[in-house]
């Protein structure tokens, strides 16, 4: 197995959270591709990320970042998940695709409001099909804590797929970015880890916070 660092492909990377986990990778090594809708958008983020980390970071479209993507992160709003997935779902064959999709839907974002069947990001798995290795992972983590790169981001990540090698890799790449995180069963598990931002949302606004987050305990670090 060759210990190239594999380039990572985050479709909207222009966004807080894309941006602040492209960020963060860039700093660890690994080439990211910000994909946009607009391409001077993704051009610009990919310019402000290599110029903060020294990393390797490009702009394209979604696509285009799809295609040149090792692995793909999928960071856009609930409403553009699947429609941006398919959009690309050419380009995504054979690869771990990284939902970090909540189903949150304004003005009530503190309020859990699961699709019908639970997990969105089961629901996404379904509608790709077994050719790509679908893993959730990266909802709880406030782009707040991403964004500051010197600073130990206190949360964990809890990262579910029903392909244990795929979760194994993303486990690896959250450690990547200076996070922790643990593999919590399979992607109807995710359902849990979706509706829980819209708790953490809750308490960010009730008690004044930057960003809320989960620790594990009980498994030694």
């Amino acid at each position: 197995m060759s210990d190239k660092p594999k380039t990572i492909a985050v479709l909207g990377g222009t966004g807080n959270e894309g941006g602040g986990l492209a960020l963060r990778w860039a700093k660890a090594g690994h080439p990211v591709v910000i994909g946009s809708r607009d391409r001077a958008k993704a051009d610009a983020a990919a310019a402000e990320i290599a110029a903060k980390t020294g990393g390797h970071a490009t702009g394209g479209t979604m696509l285009e970042a799809a295609q040149a993507g090792d692995i793909v992160v999928l960071s856009v709003p609930f409403a553009a998940q699947q429609a941006t997935a398919t959009d690309v779902s050419g380009a995504l064959a054979g690869k771990v695709l990284v939902d970090v999709t909540v189903p949150l839907v304004p003005p009530r974002v503190g309020r859990v409001q699961l699709p019908e069947g639970g997990s969105a990001v089961e629901a996404l798995q379904q509608l790709l099909g077994e050719g790509v290795k679908v893993v959730s992972a990266f909802q709880n983590i406030s782009a707040h804590h991403l964004a500051h790169l010197d600073a130990e981001v206190e949360c964990d990540v809890l990262v579910c797929s029903d392909d244990r090698e795929a979760a194994a890799e993303v486990i690896g790449l959250a450690n990547a970015a200076g996070l922790a995180a643990w593999d919590a069963g399979p992607l109807a598990n995710s359902a849990a880890t979706e509706a829980l931002t819209s708790v953490l949302i809750t308490l960010n606004r009730r008690y004044k916070l930057d960003g809320s987050g989960i620790r594990i305990t009980g498994i030694p670090r």
